[in-house]
């Protein structure tokens, strides 16, 4: 009976995990914390994103000025050369061996480019992914990826449901190249501070399930920003791999488990469901954090898996 007890609560803890790096759609959790064969990650043989490509990010909703730099620090801390480490840079390098494993002679170079801000709520407060899609064409639709971010007041067809955000990809019309339509990527991330912090913004929310803990402090004193940078970070790992969903993932292409989502809950060496890890404090403030980023912010990434080692791969 007790074991049977533990295996429920596994189960229910491992649902909870799979809310905070959901891509493309809700996904299988069947062998999350098994005991994982060689090469979990297969390559199929697409494109990675690669060349110099803009990241545009699409506001929807209100968000304070301190909130939109929170994100957008992070984007150009990707390319930073923070003295402090480790480093966001540090972390978003390690995607490189995905590269270098698919042979890949056009290396990735992200660069934060306009910003679209829509407060008026334009398409309402309740969206459906067709209309993600269509805020996300608001970006470039060329070499971009467009990232779109809804406020704490807007509904998202799954939100909270069985996604915390996702990515995807879209063949515009309105820009053309000898003839063939471009194809642009894009990202769609909630915020989940009034909605469900505790699906999407943990560990800086006690969990719906599992131990109750006390939540760790977020870096940034947001914990609706801090979790949407969780989410975002495993987001665009998952992109920049697999982003026209023939890349490198492992199961079904619509429920793909990628180089993030295929390490959930993982932040720090010793994670186990419940436990983030151990992990960097801020003397002063107390917040937990991983990664050191532009203008002094202090970020928490997830683990990134490592296909040359087969292992999840964590900063601390």
């Amino acid at each position: 009976m007790a074991t049977n007890s533990f295996a429920h609560f596994v189960v229910a803890f491992l649902v909870v995990i799979s809310f905070f790096n959901v891509c493309f759609a809700s996904r299988k959790l069947n062998a999350l914390y098994q005991e994982q064969p060689n090469q979990l990650l297969q390559y199929h043989k697409g494109p990675l994103l690669s060349g110099k490509i803009s990241v545009n990010l699409i506001w929807y909703g209100k968000f304070k000025p301190s909130q939109r730099a929170i994100i957008s620090d992070f984007f150009t801390s990707l390319s930073g050369s923070q003295k402090s480490q480790p480093s966001v840079a540090t972390w978003w390098k390690s995607t490189e061996k995905y590269y270098s494993l698919a042979n890949s002679k056009k290396p990735l170079s992200l660069y934060l480019n306009k910003q679209v801000l829509d407060e008026s709520y334009s398409l309402g407060k309740s969206l459906t992914q067709e209309q993600l899609v269509s805020l996300a064409s608001k970006g470039e639709v060329k070499d971009a990826v467009n990232v779109v971010l809804t406020a704490a007041d807007v509904a998202v067809a799954g939100f909270c449901v069985n996604r915390c955000g996702t990515h995807g990809s879209y063949s515009s019309k309105t820009a053309h190249v000898k003839g063939k339509n471009n194809k642009f990527a894009y990202i769609w991330v909630g915020n989940s501070e009034t909605q469900c912090p505790g699906y999407c913004a943990w560990p800086f929310h006690q969990p719906v399930y599992g131990p109750q803990s006390p939540p760790l402090v977020a870096p940034n004193n947001d914990v609706g920003l801090d979790g949407m940078v969780i989410n975002l970070a495993s987001l665009l790992a998952g992109t920049a791999t697999n982003p026209f969903g023939n890349g490198y993932y492992q199961g079904e292409a619509a429920a793909p488990l990628e180089a993030a989502s295929a390490c959930p809950g993982v932040y720090g060496k010793g994670a186990y469901p419940g436990y983030a890890g151990d992990l960097l404090t801020d003397p002063t403030t107390g917040a937990s954090y991983n990664a050191h980023g532009t203008n002094g912010r202090k970020y928490l990434l997830p683990a990134l898996y490592d296909p040359s080692t087969s292992s999840c791969s964590t900063l601390v």
